[in-house]
């Protein structure tokens, strides 16, 4: 592609809104699609303010042409994935509505996520349609179209076709395959069961606002521990909306897992080409030894694989020697082109699998780190969502039951009170003799077991 200066300079790109709208498509009917404002501000100096350069609307539509174009033009790149466009490993409150307004926020985000790593990638970042994309909004379709990336665009019959039929498979990617499918299914699996667990902690949580219902209604009818019982109600109230902001939280971490579930596909489309390049080469290798065996049964007379040239030549006689001579001729000049074009998908093969390797170990550096923080910052948050949830309830449940309990500590406080009342020795009995107990009258009720002891 042609290489200007705009990658020389330091830009912020942001994906700042979203918006829905109403137009016509393409078979001029009506349809509701959702743009997105795309910003690009242009710092020039480390210290100078950043300067509002373009802003322009984009359809996910024109995400995924431009995706497509990065994907044909570099095969031996892992591009980075689009977010998802229909929700996917949904549960209860999760919306399956592509127009949904929480659904939509988070595709904003991964749209902005996914201009940004295509900018930071070393080479994508360098891509003059790239950089059309991000300032252009005019007739940037009809410039991608006229690079004709669609007739570059290997089929997926033919790319089905190389993977049954490759006699020599590179192992690397075989075993880049079979990590990138283990790699998709462990993070479905995950996703699979995160949504099950959500749908399950979701209700859970949701059920304990009926306390809060229960106690504010008995705190109605009662007047001593009625405070105690509206604050208990007022605390399972809180704890049964947090799981709000808690599952709000762990749709990012999820989103970040979806973006290497996808990122699984780009590692497969990096293998699928190098298992065509492979197959086109052994392709190319077999033609070309079958036209040196074709050359050299025409030079020697003999032919060792039956073939129909040979059923013809004995059932209407032997070719004359300059039709033979004319044959090799041809043979010969298509060796030569043969030897060329094999010797060219050699070095192609060979610059492929060196640029593909390249950026794997790139993207492996960059996918340990993005999912080892992901995973740490995630059970940092469950960590804090359990403390919370841990002081919460107890604290809920502990108001109601010194609620309910209020009325018999002040009436157990009273009755201490009158004991010592009852127990306390006269002054006269401390200053003149021996201090000891009262005996209680007969017909006087026996103060408990527990007796209160005094000092002499």
């Amino acid at each position: 592609m042609t290489e200007n200066n705009f990658w020389l300079k330091k830009i912020e790109i942001s994906v700042s809104e979203a918006e829905k709208r109403t137009g016509r498509n393409a078979m001029n009917m009506q349809e509701t699609y959702t743009a997105y404002l795309v910003e690009t501000r242009s710092v020039e100096h480390n210290d100078g303010p950043s300067v509002l350069t373009d802003s322009l609307w984009r359809r996910y539509s024109e995400f995924e042409l431009l995706r497509n174009y990065l994907l044909v033009y570099y095969p031996h790149i892992v591009v980075p994935p689009l977010p998802e466009k229909r929700a996917e490993f949904i549960w209860h409150k999760l919306s399956a509505d592509n127009m949904d307004p929480d659904f939509v926020e988070r595709r904003r985000i991964g749209l902005e996520n996914f201009l940004l790593r295509v900018a930071s990638h070393p080479i994508l970042c360098r891509d003059r349609i790239f950089y059309l994309f991000l300032t252009q909004e005019g007739n940037w379709k009809e410039i991608v179209n006229e690079t004709g990336f669609q007739l570059k665009a290997d089929s997926r019959l033919k790319a089905l076709n190389a993977t049954f039929r490759v006699k020599n498979p590179d192992k690397r990617f075989t075993e880049l395959k079979h990590y990138s499918d283990e790699l998709q299914s462990v993070i479905s699996h995950l996703l699979r069961v995160r949504a099950r667990v959500a749908d399950r902690l979701y209700g859970v949580y949701k059920v304990h606002g009926n306390y809060g219902r229960v106690f504010s209604e008995w705190s109605a009818i009662e007047k001593e521990m009625g405070d105690g019982l509206q604050s208990a109600g007022h605390h399972m109230d809180v704890y049964a909306s947090s799981i709000d902001d808690i599952l709000e939280d762990e749709e990012h971490y999820a989103d970040q897992l979806k973006e290497y579930l996808f990122y699984a596909e780009a590692l497969r489309a990096v293998c699928r080409k190098h298992e065509l390049m492979q197959y086109d080469l052994e392709m190319a290798a077999q033609d070309l030894a079958s036209k040196k065996q074709q050359c050299e049964e025409l030079s020697t007379g003999t032919v060792r694989t039956f073939s129909l040239k040979g059923m013809t030549t004995k059932l209407f006689g032997q070719e004359t020697p300059e039709q033979r001579e004319a044959r090799i001729k041809v043979l010969e000049e298509q060796i030569s082109e043969g030897e060329q074009q094999l010797k060219s998908k050699n070095l192609e093969g060979r610059e492929f699998v060196k640029n593909a390797w390249a950026d794997i170990e790139r993207f492996k550096e960059q996918k340990n780190r993005d999912l080892k923080e992901a995973l740490i910052s995630y059970a940092v948050m469950q960590i804090t969502a359990a403390g919370s949830a841990d002081q919460a309830l107890p604290l809920s449940l502990g108001l109601a039951a010194a609620a309910v309990a209020a009325d018999q500590v002040l009436s157990l406080r009273a009755s201490r009170q009158l004991r010592r009342l009852l127990i306390r020795p006269s002054l006269a009995e401390v200053r003149g003799g021996p201090c000891r107990s009262p005996v209680p009258d007969a017909a006087s009720p026996r103060p408990p077991a527990p007796a209160v002891h005094t000092a002499c």
